[in-house]
């Protein structure tokens, strides 16, 4: 009797742990499927640590449909070397970086890889991208980061941030990525966005106050006090105004490309284009190993400045401002391989 008193408490116990272990398994389960409910990314956007770098993916392909895309990020890459070579011969001038030079290169440790953003050319789109691979879980739709947090400083870490040995070996061992877009068209962008808009009261008084006192005559003091009604030409006038760049360098949304991102001292491992925005986006997010988690975010938007906008833009220019205003941004045409606007008059 007491034996199979003994047994019978003996079989309880068992019945108890095996009803503890599913229910804690069930527990567990039910915590992971919130867990991929909330990010549906899950570990793979963070932790890639153990498989291919995006470098090695970039430079030997694994998938030979993708090998037409490292033949084409190598000519781009051809390109800005061989203008950087041209340009370096005429130019006596030698300059090393400082940490002011590296502001706008956005480290991303996870994967890898070293962002360059060019502001007007889906820079914010991008920015948020960034967030969600670096934020751990923490973001998983790119579109629901407002635009406003995307552009804060410390949502994201830049390159100036590091140690100089730090710095040189992010360079040397990240994959380097930016993306370029045709010069005017995006300088026509920023005008629209910055000068055209209501609220962009900020670039009105501290801009457009001062394109309107030199470049408008008999300008009225309303016009002088609010900078919010500057033309195109005066815009123009204001940056081939040899005082402009002497006075300060060009604001980030309509400075070079050349001048944001160094070129010709960082080597640039791929570089995308605003024309081809969405492959080229999402070919990034394949070498780093994400493309089946996290796509680029793309929307139709009628707003949108396109070259035909450009050269409407353009028709009050005078050949010579035209002319003047090429040879700002004549390296970016040059070194992204961009032709020369046919609708330009110069003599």
């Amino acid at each position: 009797m007491k034996q199979a008193l003994l047994e019978v408490m003996r079989m309880n116990r068992i019945c108890r742990m095996v009803l503890v272990t599913c229910l804690g398994s069930f527990v567990l389960v039910i915590f992971y499927f919130q867990i991929m409910h909330r990010n549906p990314f899950g570990m793979g956007i963070c932790c890639r640590k153990g498989s291919r770098s995006p470098l090695q993916e970039l430079y030997n392909p694994t998938q030979l449909e993708l090998s037409s895309n490292a033949v084409l990020h190598q000519m781009r890459r051809d390109q800005v070397t061989d203008i950087c070579r041209a340009n370096s011969v005429m130019s006596r001038k030698r300059r090393v970086l400082t940490p002011n030079d590296l502001k706008h290169l956005v480290v991303d440790e996870d994967h890898e890889m070293i962002y360059c953003y060019v502001p007007k050319v889906a820079c914010t789109n991008w920015k948020r991208v960034m967030m969600v691979l670096t934020g751990r879980g923490k973001y998983s739709n790119p579109m629901e980061i407002p635009a406003n947090v995307a552009h804060v400083s410390a949502n994201l870490k830049t390159l100036n941030q590091y140690s100089i040995p730090e710095i040189n070996h992010r360079l040397k061992n990240y994959m380097k990525f930016l993306f370029v877009r045709e010069p005017f068209e995006r300088l026509v962008s920023a005008y629209r966005n910055k000068f055209t808009q209501k609220y962009n009261t900020s670039f009105h008084k501290r801009y457009g106050t001062k394109i309107v006192r030199r470049q408008r005559k008999n300008a009225t003091q309303e016009a002088l006090h609010n900078g919010n009604d500057v033309k195109f030409e005066e815009f123009v006038a204001y940056l081939i105004d040899p005082h402009t760049q002497k006075e300060e360098p060009f604001n980030e949304h309509w400075q070079t490309v050349f001048s944001l991102c160094h070129p010709c001292h960082i080597h640039y491992d791929l570089i995308g284009k605003y024309e081809t925005l969405e492959e080229d986006s999402n070919y990034v997010l394949h070498l780093a190993g994400v493309g089946d988690y996290l796509k680029f975010p793309t929307f139709a938007k009628s707003t949108r400045t396109t070259d035909e906008m450009t050269a409407e833009f353009f028709q009050n220019i005078s050949s010579e401002h035209q002319a003047q205003l090429y040879e700002v941004y004549k390296l970016d045409y040059l070194m992204f391989n961009y032709s020369m606007p046919s609708y330009l008059k110069l003599e």
